[in-house]
């Protein structure tokens, strides 16, 4: 799987596509007045506590309050407790005994404001390096499943000792080793441990001196959470667009990531640099709700408050020898663009797909492998349950972050987000209801309708009979304004 990574930075906004194969895999945009938080630790004041659904909003400076669950909470075992209760099975201490108003907690940030809902938090502090995570309220030394076996309990070790020198019978704190880790040395792992542990004592005495709802420590920017994290063994470059950017990145990639540094490149060309692989066009693509197959079928992809639907149709494929082959190379070709789509837009939470009925279970079999295979490339978690009675797959994918559409869009103002409007004649009626109303509460000399224009046009012509039959009925004139302004199922009655 050959990658490669281009960055497109500006003042104001850093934007970098993974491409695989020459397509679009994932978007990741960061505004300078839109930042992620997931990372940042602050130092947070409880606002409330609530017993009933085992949580506590926190104020950490932010216009909503963040969210701690009691399962974020991180937990000191009690008297004669080696390990905290929870942590060898048993259920944790309800948070109405944990916490409580006006208390002053150190939280992190483990996943951004969606929507409505205000941040996630976690008390357990982890602080991410180059190869290795600080975890300063554990003890526990874990390894990324991405590392062979074999190595793991080498990796360990090696750790573990790192860690304890120079530390005299004190807590060395826990640690997990990043894949990046598997090759490196004995003095990498102890700069990196030394970084960390500098990086959390700054942390604690600035929490000893800060007021309650003050950020702390901030994670990478999204440019250095590139080499960090968006970097790894198949990635081929990493292009940037910006001379400046690129040397702020070489040196922090040079102290930090070498390996990833070196794939580093400045692109100079005259064409911008998302026009190499149509980047743009992909973006604007992945804001509409079809999606084109190149066999000719096609994909709706509804995104929902509680979840995200995704329909599969034939559309003008009639290229197999029989309906059953039809259906079953559109489904497969769809299971591979499904996956793709929901990298490209960050589509998270529950998302349901209703492929094509198929008949033949094994052709059910083959297509749920072939979504599962595309899902395993996916860098963030999924999982997938088989295909239910009614012939739909349900499935889930880890929400990390906003999608790309509530990044870049905004409800609609005329439909607020629903997606429709009123016909002109709905509004017509529910106006010639609402005159009906008034004339029963007040007594003026003449009803003004100010509407659309395609409101006022409904009600001059088709609706005319029925203005007039009012009128008559109300025994007061009723004028008529058209208002390009307003809405298509807006309306205003004005009493004169």
């Amino acid at each position: 799987m050959q990658q490669d990574i281009l960055i497109n930075w500006s003042p104001q906004e850093t934007r970098v596509a993974i491409v695989e194969h020459g397509a679009v895999q994932e978007l990741h945009v960061e505004r300078a007045l839109e930042r992620g938080l997931v990372g940042n630790v602050y130092l947070g004041k409880v606002a409330r506590v609530l017993p009933g659904m085992q949580s506590a909003f926190i104020d950490i400076g932010l216009e909503r309050s963040a969210f701690l669950h009691v399962a974020d909470l991180w937990q000191l075992p009690l008297e004669g407790e080696s390990l905290p209760a929870h942590r060898h099975g048993a259920p944790p201490r309800p948070i109405e005994k944990q916490v409580y108003e006006g208390q002053t907690l150190m939280v992190q940030v483990i996943k951004d404001p969606i929507g409505t809902k205000g941040a996630r938090l976690s008390t357990q502090i982890s602080i991410a390096g180059r190869m290795l995570v600080f975890l300063p309220q554990d003890d526990h030394i874990g390894v990324s499943q991405r590392i062979p076996a074999g190595q793991r309990e080498l990796l360990r070790g090696r750790v573990q000792q790192l860690a304890s020198e120079g530390v005299a019978g004190g807590k060395t704190g826990g640690f997990i080793l990043r894949t990046n880790a598997e090759d490196a040395s004995d003095a990498e792992l102890a700069e990196d441990i030394a970084y960390l542990r500098k990086t959390w004592a700054r942390i604690r005495e600035a929490s000893t001196r800060q007021p309650p709802a003050t950020l702390l420590h901030e994670d990478l920017s999204l440019l250095q959470r590139v080499l960090r994290d968006l970097t790894g063994e198949h990635t081929q470059s990493i292009r940037i667009d910006s001379a400046e950017q690129f040397q702020v990145l070489m040196a922090f990639g040079r102290e930090f990531m070498p390996a990833a540094a070196a794939r580093l490149q400045h692109y100079a060309g005259e064409r911008p640099i998302f026009d190499l692989y149509s980047v743009d066009e992909e973006i604007t693509k992945a804001l509409g709700r079809r999606v084109d197959l190149k066999s000719g079928g096609y994909l709706i992809v509804d995104q929902t408050e509680a979840l995200t639907i995704i329909d599969v149709n034939t559309g003008g494929y009639v290229g197999a020898r029989s309906f059953d082959d039809t259906v079953f190379k559109t489904n497969l070709e769809a299971a591979q663009a499904i996956a793709r789509q929901l990298r490209l837009r960050n589509l998270g939470g529950i998302v349901i797909v209703d492929f094509i009925d198929m008949t033949q279970p094994e052709h059910q079999q083959a297509v749920l492998s072939e979504f599962r295979k595309q899902l395993a490339r996916d860098r963030v978690k999924t999982q997938v349950g088989g295909f239910s009675t009614l012939g739909l797959v349900e499935m889930t994918r880890k929400r990390t972050r906003e999608s790309l559409a509530q990044l870049l869009c905004e409800p609609c103002e005329q439909c607020q987000g629903a997606g429709r409007v009123r016909t002109a004649r709905t509004v017509a009626y529910d106006v010639l209801r609402e005159i009906l109303r008034e004339a029963r509460q007040f007594n003026p000399k003449e009803f003004r309708i100010v509407a659309a224009p395609a409101v006022i046009e409904m009600l001059l012509d088709e609706e005319s009979q029925h203005l007039a039959g009012l009128s008559d009925f109300i025994g007061k004139p009723i004028s008529l304004q058209a208002e390009r302004a307003l809405g298509p199922d807006q309306y205003d009655i004005v009493l004169l």
